[in-house]
């Protein structure tokens, strides 16, 4: 699945859960995202929150934003097999 926002296209590559909402991603959604290759969303308490993270070739990309560490956010910082989705940015 396509979904375009401010002008930026995502893929929906992993839907745990069910964890994807348009609307809830769209009215969170900010400026703030727009360089970020991936967009992780997870759901605890009916909040959804939003990480960006980078490629691991981007030249941006450190340890806490390195999407190969995935897993390991989502253990560390998520509640405990809570909703999550994974957006990847088209470019």
């Amino acid at each position: 699945m396509e979904i375009e926002v401010e002008n930026r296209k995502y893929e929906l590559i992993t839907n745990y859960k069910d964890g994807f909402d348009r609307e809830e991603f769209i009215n969170k959604y900010t400026d703030y995202f727009y360089d970020y290759d991936y967009i992780v969303g997870d759901i605890a308490y009916g909040k959804l929150r939003l990480k960006g993270f980078y490629d691991e070739k981007n030249k941006k990309v450190n340890k806490i934003n390195n999407f190969k560490n995935l897993k390991t956010y989502l253990k560390n910082n998520c509640a405990n097999d809570c909703k999550y989705f994974v957006l990847k940015q088209v470019k």
